[in-house]
């Protein structure tokens, strides 16, 4: 999958985030008690944004909570959600399932919320999955899309120039990259190994489709469309919270509300809030959590 985009946010910004996350957790460096859930994030500030409307959530409902933010990524945490050392993480429902099980076949949002029960290890539970995902997909310029009159991949097929796709060097022998465009639609495109660059290439006309993140905050900022994709050729990865089974019950209510009202547009959103607008992850969800109602 490509790399998330994250940006170098100021220090000072990063100083008042990390200030009131600290703020908020009430317990210091101190171990939690028995009765505190501690939430973990990934080191990306889309998942430390969902993981403090999380705690927030949790904390409104007269929950005590840990914060343990910016872990890493998925062989640092997870062991730490097996050992019961972090206890609620958000997730992607799609990458989670391929991480436990890398030849699965699901890739509907359906499909892969089904086989992720099975694929767990034991004491390991999710709860809903959010609508809002953040997940491969291919991805054009909306000038691009109204000249070519372009919703879904498979509009594609109408394009008579030729189609170069960027993306990631690894997109190439990729099930989702230009053979999988091939035999799931019959689309042939060209590659160019973009890397880093590729929203910036597609802005350039370097590329014309791109391997893009659902929730980049550029698909909003740079008026980029994001083509659907009916046939599947992308696994679904919705957000969805995976907590220790013996802590379900607690946690169930809260965080499935919050699942309930998270939509993809609300998650590009509140990553533009923190790419540009350099708003804290605090600041962003409990705005959110107030304007969903779920302060209230």
């Amino acid at each position: 999958m490509p790399t998330p985009f994250i940006p170098k946010r100021p220090l000072a910004a990063l100083a008042l985030a990390a200030g009131a996350a600290l703020a908020l957790a009430g317990c210091g460096t101190s171990a939690p008690s028995e009765d505190t859930i501690v939430v973990g994030s990934q080191a990306y500030y889309s998942n430390e944004i969902i993981a403090e409307i999380y705690a927030q959530a949790l904390e409104h409902d007269g929950v005590a909570v840990e914060r343990q933010f910016n872990v890493g990524q998925r062989d640092a945490y997870i062991p730490l959600l097996e050992s019961g050392e972090i206890d609620v993480f958000p997730e992607y429902s799609g990458n989670l399932l391929q991480y436990f099980d890398p030849d699965t076949d699901a890739r509907s949002s359906t499909d892969v919320i089904a086989a992720l029960p099975g694929a767990l290890p034991e004491g390991l539970v999710v709860l809903d999955q959010a609508a809002a995902t953040d997940q491969d997909s291919y991805t054009v310029t909306a000038a691009f899309a109204a000249q070519h009159k372009l919703a879904a991949i498979p509009d594609l097929a109408g394009v008579t120039e030729p189609l170069t796709l960027g993306g990631p060097p690894e997109l190439a022998e990729r099930p989702y990259g230009p053979d999988g465009l091939a035999s799931v639609y019959g689309i042939e495109v060209g590659f160019s190994p973009t890397g880093d660059t590729t929203v910036e290439d597609l802005l350039a006309g370097t590329v014309n489709v791109a391997n893009v993140y659902t929730a980049d905050p550029r698909t909003q900022t740079e008026d980029l469309v994001v083509l659907e994709d009916p046939k599947g050729l992308f696994l679904a990865s919705h957000v969805v919270p995976v907590v220790g089974a013996s802590l379900a019950d607690r946690v169930a209510a809260t965080l499935n509300a919050v699942s309930a009202a998270l939509t993809p547009a609300d998650l590009v959103a509140l990553n533009v809030q923190s790419t540009v607008d350099q708003r804290s992850s605090a600041d962003i969800a409990a705005q959110w959590l107030a304007e969903r109602g779920l302060l209230g």
